[in-house]
């Protein structure tokens, strides 16, 4: 299908050229630029024919707007304004409630150039002596002239105002709408039919937000109207969080373009371009010139660079978007355009001309005027789309707007006479173009939708897609639309199915500075970079990120954890050391297997209770050692298993009071063997300990002090069930917090000074004979009783979780462990593997005489 399309164009752009092969009949230059159609009232048309632009811009020294260096180029479909007119005038010539009697007419003079040449014809039309030649304050036939409508460029209409204001003169503008027009100080007379831009920005914006473009480009006319529009655009896109990449003015010199002005415009993939036809003229032909088909720009005007067709397939434009007002189509003036020829509008100099361009017609010998050898049923809807388009325009519903706020205002003016004079000027109409102000103004402040005449609607736009690939083809298709009236999130309505972007791009075109953050991450600004600019950052722990392009991270509550992907929270599963954890079922074995193995030690001395070695180191006391170890051993139970009130209790107090007779007795085994190698020496105290066995009670009332201790613990500050939520990813570890640092501390601090009395006794009595001494023993466990538990404090304030409660519970074993070990021990060594050595006899000869006994 594109390649027939594509022969298609190529046929139509040699038959286009091949009207311009031959030689041009000297009647085309003859035929004037200027012609009117008789009517009781007249109103003045200036329209550009023709396409002008500045190369230079060069300034005239004293008239306003006006370049010495303007080139001009005959434009095809502005011949439309013409049949705009023409139609609007017939429909209002043809309607009988409407201007009764009086009949609509006007005359045309083409715009070629500004300055001047601008003030030469207005001059000219209201002095209506024909173009240059006139007389002032004569005119030899009387005619009403009403107002002038001026247009596209606001240039035209500023310059004509300056000499139309000066009569009150009625002047309709009908091109795009102009802040500096709509100043009644300096233009009291000039009226904008034109809808204004109020939501264009909004509009253009909503798109960018849709598709996600964020790093936009900006080319704009260095104007008032480029300003306006650049302080509009800057506020939307900064509620939105779009970028400029970069905003280019149209310089005063054209030369400027080619330097400097296309420089960085591959950072982005999306331009806007804003203006009029006028000021962009130069613009869109370089646009097209440098073929920049990876950009996607965005216009507010229709502009026919767009619809020129030539040999190459490519086009800039392909895949453009333009916002243009939105408004009813006018069918009927298609049908008109179908009956438009030569023979029907004699006084139109332009059709002739058309005519004999497309329609091989030539021009009579004898007049200029009159076409031969014709076809009979030409007709301007054949023309391709990139010569002359049959649907209305936007200037064109302006100019037919206009005609129509004239003869309304004409009306409302004719009835009031009528009122004030009913039997005067019943055949005619008799007024001074001045006294229509008044009616222009009620009209122009008038609801827009109220008058049938009026068809667009200032806030919503029509959002058209360029498809010009082959190049030529020129399309304008409707693919959405924007409405500011509509409810926040339904104003813009676009079909993206429908939209062909241009050629290098496969899928919808992305224009961002930084590619955009997943979920998981934050953007982070860059220092003197704008803040599309931005780099990806991983959310902090137990933060998430679900959308992407966030600026924070959201904090997951307390009891949910995020994923590693950082994307998501989920609830945390309560955790503590259970029996079936692989840490509480080891920790759980070894203090069982320690209780057993205890309780095995006791049956060994139990059953060996009469050999020397059981009597010698205080059997009563050994038995008490060994039955607290195994009470120790079992306490551990209590870390492991879902932490209770009452658990929390009996962890500490079962604990300090469990070990503290376990030291206790150590203490009075201590104190024991030093007494009885002192019993000897003078002195009845000693004597009096051992027989009272005065030692023994060390061990109620270290421990009642040590309850005292855990008693003010317990009233005062109780430990109590607490949750850690940080420690184990994922988790909430439900463990038992001390309650008091400082009684917890009180209590090791009372064990390891019992370790340190027990350890100084134990020192002190090491050098006693082997035989009877277990001071050593004594010595070196608390010793490693003492280290444990002073290795447990940083070690265990470093932890957290279950690991803290493992370590408490490791130092309990490991402490317990080596009292049992050192202690007992080397005992069972020789209870069971050399009970040679448990004999009086061996004990006879190892027991040295008493002279040789060391001093205490």
């Amino acid at each position: 299908m594109i390649s027939w399309i594509f022969i298609f164009r190529l046929l139509q752009i040699s038959n286009f050229f091949s009207a311009f092969s031959y030689n041009i009949s000297t009647c085309y230059y003859k035929i004037s630029e200027e012609f009117h159609r008789e009517g009781d009232v007249v109103i003045g048309a200036f329209f550009p024919l023709h396409t002008f632009y500045s190369l230079k811009k060069m300034q005239h020294s004293t008239i306003p707007y006006y370049y010495l260096d303007n080139v001009i180029q005959y434009n095809f479909k502005n011949y439309q304004y013409i049949l705009a007119l023409q139609f609007a005038i017939e429909e209002i010539n043809g309607n009988p409630n409407l201007l009764p009697n009086i009949s609509l007419g006007f005359d045309f003079y083409n715009v070629r150039f500004t300055g001047k040449y601008i003030l030469d014809i207005t001059f000219n039309w209201l002095t209506a002596l024909g173009e240059r030649n006139y007389i002032p304050n004569y005119n030899c036939k009387k005619r009403n002239f009403t107002a002038a409508l001026t247009g596209t460029s606001w240039i035209t209409s500023a310059q004509m105002g300056t000499l139309l204001q000066l009569f009150k003169f009625p002047q309709i503008n009908f091109g795009p709408y102009d802040l500096l027009l709509s100043d009644r100080g300096q233009y009291s007379s000039l009226y904008q039919i034109s809808p204004k831009d109020t939501s264009l920005s909004l509009a253009i914006v909503s798109l960018m937000v849709h598709f996600r473009w964020s790093w936009i480009g900006l080319i704009l006319p260095n104007d008032h109207k480029g300003n306006k529009i650049l302080s509009d655009f800057r506020e939307e896109m900064e509620r939105n969080g779009i970028c400029l990449a970069f905003v280019k003015m149209t310089s005063d010199t054209w030369t400027s373009y080619v330097a400097k002005f296309w420089e960085n415009m591959d950072e982005t993939n999306v331009t806007i371009i804003y203006g009029d036809i006028d000021s962009l003229e130069g613009i869109m032909r370089n646009i097209e010139q440098r073929l920049l088909t990876w950009n996607i720009w965005i216009m507010n005007i229709e502009h026919h660079v767009i619809d020129r067709a030539d040999y190459f397939i490519l086009d800039s434009f392909h895949g453009s978007l333009i916002f243009k007002h939105s408004y009813r189509e006018n069918f009927e003036f298609t049908k008109f355009i179908q009956t438009v020829n030569p023979n029907k509008y004699p006084e139109d100099v332009y059709l002739p001309k058309l005519w004999y361009l497309f329609f091989k017609c030539s021009f009579s010998d004898t007049n200029c005027h009159v076409l031969e050898n014709c076809q009979t049923n030409a007709s301007l809807d054949v023309f391709p789309s990139h010569i002359f388009d049959v649907a209305m325009n936007a200037e064109s519903t302006s100019i037919y707007n206009g005609v129509y706020a004239v003869a309304h205002s004409l009306h409302e003016m004719r009835l009031q006479q009528l009122q004030v004079q009913p039997y005067e000027n019943r055949h005619g109409m008799v007024f001074f173009p001045w006294q229509l102000n008044s009616f222009l103004k009620d009209i122009e402040v008038k609801d827009k939708k109220s008058l049938d005449w009026r068809q667009t609607i200032d806030t919503e736009y029509d959002i058209l897609n360029i498809w010009n690939l082959p190049k030529g083809l020129g399309l304008k298709v409707k693919i959405g639309s924007f409405s500011a009236n509509a409810p926040q999130g339904q104003q813009l309505s676009l079909s993206e199915q429908m939209i062909q972007w241009p050629a290098i791009f496969s899928e919808i075109p992305q224009s961002v500075c930084s590619e955009s953050c997943g979920p998981g991450f934050r953007k982070v600004t860059l220092e003197g970079k704008a803040i599309c600019c931005y780099k990806c950052t991983p959310c902090a722990d137990n933060e998430i990120s679900n959308e992407t392009d966030v600026d924070k991270c959201v904090k997951c509550p307390e009891r949910h954890y995020a994923n590693k992907e950082k994307s998501h929270c989920f609830q945390k599963s309560v955790s503590f050391l259970a029996y079936e954890d692989p840490l509480g079922m080891a920790v759980a074995s070894i203090a069982l297997c320690l209780s057993a193995l205890t309780a095995f030690v006791i049956g060994i001395f139990v059953k060996h209770r009469d050999t020397p070695i059981v009597k010698a180191n205080n059997r009563a006391l050994s038995y008490i050692l060994l039955i607290t170890l195994t009470f120790c051993f079992l306490c551990s139970l209590n870390f492991i298993g879902k932490p209770t009130t009452a658990s929390c209790i009996l962890q500490q107090t079962t604990f300090a009071v469990a070990f503290t007779m376990a030291l206790g007795t150590v203490l009075a085994k201590a104190i024991t063997v030093v007494l009885a190698f002192k019993i000897s020496l003078p002195g009845r105290m000693v004597r009096w300990l051992m027989i009272s066995r005065g030692p023994n009670y060390i061990i109620p009332i270290s421990t009642l002090i040590q309850l005292i201790i855990c008693g003010m613990w317990i009233t005062t500050s109780p430990p109590f069930i607490d949750q850690d939520a940080h420690t184990e990813y994922g988790h909430i570890i439900i463990l038992c917090n001390k309650g008091s640092a400082v009684a917890f501390h009180s209590v090791l601090g009372y064990l390891c000074f019992m370790a340190l009395g027990s350890y100084a006794m134990a020192f002190l009595s090491r050098n006693l004979p082997d035989t009877f001494n277990e001071s050593k023993f004594l010595s070196f466990s608390m010793l490693v009783f003492f280290c444990v538990w002073v290795t447990f404090l940083p070690v265990y304030h470093s932890t957290k979780g279950k690991v803290m409660v493992a370590m408490e519970v490791f130092s309990i074993l490991a402490s317990s462990t080596a009292l049992l070990a050192f202690i007992f021990g080397p005992k069972c060594y020789i209870i069971l593997l050399r009970p040679d050595k448990n004999s009086f006899n061996h004990i006879r000869k190892k027991t040295p005489s008493r002279k040789n006994f060391p001093k205490i």
